[in-house]
């Protein structure tokens, strides 16, 4: 079932996403050659826990996890496209990271993304990550009310694929609400003009990922939750919570 959401609702979907945004900035500050995947996530829990909100991913277990997920964040490098678990792994000058946090806050969750280069960005990584960037803002100038889900998927794929990334639509956006994860599904590629119709109060995450290769496979890894590139090349994946609204889209996960 889809829950459409009232504006208090939205408001309190809007303070999670605050926090959201808080991590990403805390980790993004502390990020640096040498530090751990598993000390970023422990950055990330002392700002959920002070922000009084719970960690939307810890504990939680799909039907494709291998296990319930470790930690409160998602740390995804290199040829890492999503998923990417918080491990001992020190990060080195160079490395491209996606950094992927889920919030509660009084019931209603929030999700985000984003992807950076820790020390001397590469440019190819740099036009990846703009690219990329871009991709989500065209997906989200797209959640028109009235509009269909397909034109969200088409206006993203248009704009990665058209600078010769590749995508996937397996591992797509989704409703979100009092539950991380809600119906509707919404794909990274999609026909515009189908699908499901866009009504204000629906509340999404849109996040496409993309791949530097061209490609279009991925494969799961040995820890039971990474999905990396097919053809090892670097990744990057990004991602809002995005209110559709009588005036348009708003984002619930900016600062």
């Amino acid at each position: 079932m889809i829950e459409l959401k009232s504006a208090g609702e939205i408001g309190a979907m809007r303070a999670a996403g605050r926090v959201v945004a808080a991590v990403h900035a805390a980790v993004r500050e502390r990020a640096a050659a040498g530090v751990t995947l598993k000390q970023l996530d422990e950055v990330a829990r002392t700002v959920i826990e002070e922000a009084g909100a719970g960690a939307s991913f810890l504990g939680y277990h799909p039907s494709f996890g291998a296990t319930p997920y470790p930690g409160v964040i998602c740390t995804s490098v290199n040829g890492v496209m999503l998923h990417g678990l918080p491990s001992p792994y020190r990060l080195r000058d160079g490395d491209l990271i996606s950094v992927d946090c889920g919030a509660i806050i009084d019931g209603w969750h929030a999700d985000g993304t984003v992807s950076f280069a820790v020390g001397q960005a590469r440019e190819e990584d740099l036009k990846l990550i703009r690219v990329a960037e871009e991709t989500l803002a065209a997906g989200i100038q797209a959640a028109l009310p009235g509009g269909r889900m397909g034109d969200i998927g088409h206006a993203m794929s248009t704009v990665g694929r058209g600078a010769g990334y590749g995508m996937q639509n397996d591992f797509g956006g989704h409703g979100i609400g009092r539950e991380m994860h809600e119906a509707p599904f919404v794909p990274n590629e999609a026909t515009r003009g189908r699908g499901l119709r866009l009504r204000p109060g629906l509340v999404i995450a849109i996040e496409p990922s993309l791949m530097a290769g061209g490609g279009d496979g991925y494969y799961m890894a040995d820890d039971g939750w990474s999905v990396c590139s097919g053809d090892g090349s670097r990744s990057v994946h990004v991602e809002h919570t995005v209110a559709i609204t009588t005036d348009g889209p708003v984002v619930l996960t900016l600062p």
